[in-house]
């Protein structure tokens, strides 16, 4: 059995450790980095009147996709590798070329996936989350996303004031070599007096919920692997525990959640369509559990590390059909929504 890994070359141990639990049951693992197509991997999609195939090839091997059981989209990275000396107009264009070889091919075959990419783009919308996840029964903040000042002003003074600001994407910017990435920030009274520059850039306000932990919880399949963080344990950590993210990276502690907060988060991803996730959510000082997110391709390795949480051994089982999973095969569509 083939399980091919979409990933790109400068991914983490995540790949590394799935890669051992497949080999550990007897499976073979194609791992396909994305940003070495074209440059360095050769697909070769040949189709005719009674029979098509589609070969990959690699400096490690080559892999017939009809051989391939099961696929995982990882990380996609598709061109990177492009010379940066191309011509823009050229290099723009050489990458969509490859986006569409690429995955024209992958499209052709009804392979069970983890998890197509229209799928995965789709559950990142942030407002179909919360909506699909208050359907589940999880309760989630009072949220606005507006490039509107006066709406913004009136929202927090519904939520007393007490708001925090936020992205809908995970972007840094880089001032020379320095990273400056943007952050959940709590919005003070001066912040809601300067807010003209949303004319020129929606955000996304949330009220602010207190916090006891914060919960990092992945979801494989019909597994739940929870972790909670005492993010309060550090000033720099309160708004958002990424902003501390290093120092507090042996301090996560495997959770036990409530099994109503279970079956609520498993609903949610059977309403998405997803088979893994990495949801975020917020203990309160009450005891209330509030979903704030979910990422339908998080990362884990930190879990595992601190935890010991077995989700690369989940993630092997699910490919190779040990476990229940939803179906995903591969759709047509794939070839046309990656942008």
């Amino acid at each position: 059995m083939t399980i091919l890994i979409m990933t790109w070359s400068g991914d983490n141990e995540c790949v590394e450790n799935v890669t051992s639990a497949l080999e550990a049951r007897g499976s073979r693992v194609f791992r396909l980095n994305t940003d070495q197509f074209p440059t360095e991997v050769q697909i070769s999609a040949r189709i005719e009147l009674d029979c098509e195939s589609v070969h990959l090839k690699s400096a490690e091997g080559a892999v017939v996709l009809s051989d391939v059981q099961a696929l995982w989209h990882r990380r996609i990275r598709v061109a990177r590798n492009l010379p940066e000396t191309m011509d823009k107009q050229l290099r723009k264009a050489s990458m969509e070329e490859s986006r569409r070889t690429l995955f024209g091919a992958l499209a052709s075959e009804g392979t069970f996936v983890m998890d197509p990419v229209s799928r995965i783009r789709h559950g990142e919308h942030k407002q179909l989350q919360l909506r699909v996840a208050r359907g589940a029964g999880l309760e989630i903040p009072r949220t606005l996303m507006s490039n509107d000042p006066c709406a913004v002003r009136e929202f927090a003074a519904d939520c007393g004031g007490k708001i925090v600001g936020k992205m809908l994407s995970s972007f840094a910017i880089f001032e020379g070599e320095t990273e400056q990435v943007v952050f959940t920030n709590p919005m003070g009274p001066a912040d809601l007096e300067h807010l003209e520059e949303l004319r020129f850039c929606p955000m996304t306000f949330q009220e602010h919920i207190e916090k006891a932990l914060e919960l990092r919880v992945t979801i494989v399949g019909e597994k739940i692997f929870a972790a909670s963080i005492d993010s309060q344990s550090l000033e720099g950590a309160k708004s958002d525990w990424r902003r501390e993210g290093r120092q507090l990276t042996n301090m996560w502690k495997p959770f036990e959640l409530p099994a109503d907060v279970e079956r609520s988060l498993l609903s949610m991803m059977d309403s998405l369509r997803l088979n893994y996730g990495a949801a975020d959510l917020i203990l309160t000082p009450e005891g209330r559990y509030v979903f704030l997110e979910v990422n339908p391709a998080g990362e884990f390795f930190w879990l595992e590390r601190a935890c010991g949480l077995n989700i690369s051994e989940a993630i092997a089982d699910l490919l190779l059909d040990r476990v229940p999973r939803r179906d995903t095969t591969i759709v047509p569509e794939l070839g046309t929504i990656l942008g």
